[in-house]
């Protein structure tokens, strides 16, 4: 515990030293925050179209956090500093779990940073609301972290990583309904709206932070927050445990994959290089 604890500290100060990544991720979601306010329209079914917006943006901050933190492992193998902690005597498994948690950590951090901004932009919630949405967060991030590292332990390269992490972002984040309503989608698209696990951690966010537990069904699946797949309805909670079976299995696979993972190939950053 104390080894995951060490790892953890060490990128959550590695993270607070880089206040330009900081700055830009915060001011990333301010910026799509501005720029959608002003096309929102009134969504069917959603009485309060720019609350709605800004809990797809908060879900998605935390999301893209999660997964882009991984990036760290990769700038630790190449400056050779994954190997020094290899050859120690901290188990494999305890460093993989000690980088999902501290990617999970900072990015509710983020998230709860872009709650805090939101409330001055109109955003409304109670303590209890909180409670809950920082519960999702906490499991959207360790859901993505353990799909980052995953991916981290693959590629260990950040050129290969970075490129992967774009590609799984794009359609992930257009196609969960966070900036565009899933229900003006094209139905030709509505079978990748349901399998993208974004999607529902999209619509339980959106569900907590707009009190939408005294709609009907019908009124949920017209605002996007619950969905009619062939007649099955699949409601936010519903969705959440979804989430969290994905996060269970990507959990067991980031740990089994960097259990494995050579890094004796990996290309140490020279610091005397010129």
């Amino acid at each position: 515990m104390r080894e995951m604890i060490a790892i953890i500290k060490r990128n959550l100060t590695n993270f607070t030293r880089d206040k330009l990544k900081l700055f830009f991720s915060i001011f990333m979601s301010g910026f799509f925050l501005f720029i959608f306010s002003f096309v929102m329209k009134p969504t069917q079914g959603v009485d309060q179209p720019l609350n709605y917006l800004i809990s797809g943006i908060i879900i998605m901050t935390v999301f893209q956090s999660a997964l882009s933190n991984s990036t760290s492992i990769i700038e630790d193998m190449s400056m050779g500093f994954m190997k020094e902690i290899i050859v120690s005597p901290v188990a494999r498994w305890q460093i993989s779990i000690g980088q999902v948690l501290s990617s999970t950590i900072i990015a509710v951090l983020q998230g709860i940073l872009v709650i805090v901004i939101a409330l001055f932009m109109g955003l409304k919630i109670d303590t209890l609301q909180f409670i809950e949405m920082t519960g999702v967060m906490l499991a959207v991030g360790i859901t993505f972290g353990s799909i980052g590292l995953y991916l981290a332990s693959l590629s260990k390269s950040s050129t290969t990583f970075q490129i992967m992490i774009t590609a799984f972002t794009m359609p992930l984040t257009f196609l969960s309904g966070a900036y565009i309503p899933t229900t003006v989608m094209p139905k030709i698209l509505r079978p990748f709206v349901y399998i993208n696990p974004l999607t529902y951690t999209t619509s339980i966010f959106r569900y907590i932070g707009l009190k939408m537990e005294n709609l009907t069904t019908d009124t949920l699946v017209q605002a996007g927050v619950a969905f009619n797949v062939h007649g099955f309805i699949i409601k936010p909670y519903m969705g959440f445990f979804i989430i969290l079976g994905i996060g269970v299995i990507f959990f067991i696979l980031c740990v089994i994959q960097f259990n494995k993972a050579d890094f004796s190939n990996v290309k140490v950053f020279n610091h005397n290089h010129k």
